[in-house]
């Protein structure tokens, strides 16, 4: 069998590479889509032949309008989905806190984003998925631990 079809066949999975950003008082950013119903953190996909690192600083210039650099993995999270989404490998990395100027300077393309909104911790639930709700409470723990936390399917593995 030639190599490229052993390639060929294997299977795909999307990697996505999400920002942590936090206001002082500890709040996240998160972000309003035009194209979908629940709010998102600002991130994306990441593309063929890009980084998740180069991924997370290409989705914070296009979708805050910041060059902001990415800081370390605080969560890998393998998902499995028997649906038409198939299987994810997400990434959350730490984008550290956003000062009040750092805060003006946010520009939402409007084609994509409605609004932005700095949510406390325990009120994600209210307007993420609760699986992306569940990653972010989880990298705000390993940011304040030091850690990168692994989870498979929202749950921590050992």
């Amino acid at each position: 069998m030639p190599e490229a079809d052993l390639y060929r066949g294997l299977p795909s999975r999307r990697i996505g590479a999400g920002a942590l950003l936090t206001d002082p008082e500890g709040r996240v950013l998160v972000v309003e889509p035009t194209y979908k119903e629940h709010w998102e953190v600002p991130g994306g996909i990441v593309e063929f032949g890009e980084s998740p690192v180069a991924a997370w600083a290409r989705e914070c210039r296009e979708e805050l309008g910041l060059d902001i650099e990415a800081g370390r993995l605080l969560v890998i999270e393998h998902q499995s989905d028997g649906g038409e989404r198939g299987d994810s490998t997400m990434l959350i990395y730490d984008g550290g806190v956003m000062d009040a100027e750092t805060k003006t300077r946010i520009r939402l393309p409007p084609d994509e984003l409605r609004s932005y909104a700095f949510v406390e911790p325990n009120a994600l639930s209210d307007v993420l998925v609760e699986r992306l709700a569940r990653r972010l409470r989880v990298a705000l723990e390993a940011r304040r631990n030091g850690q990168t936390v692994e989870l498979v399917d929202g749950q921590a593995r050992a």
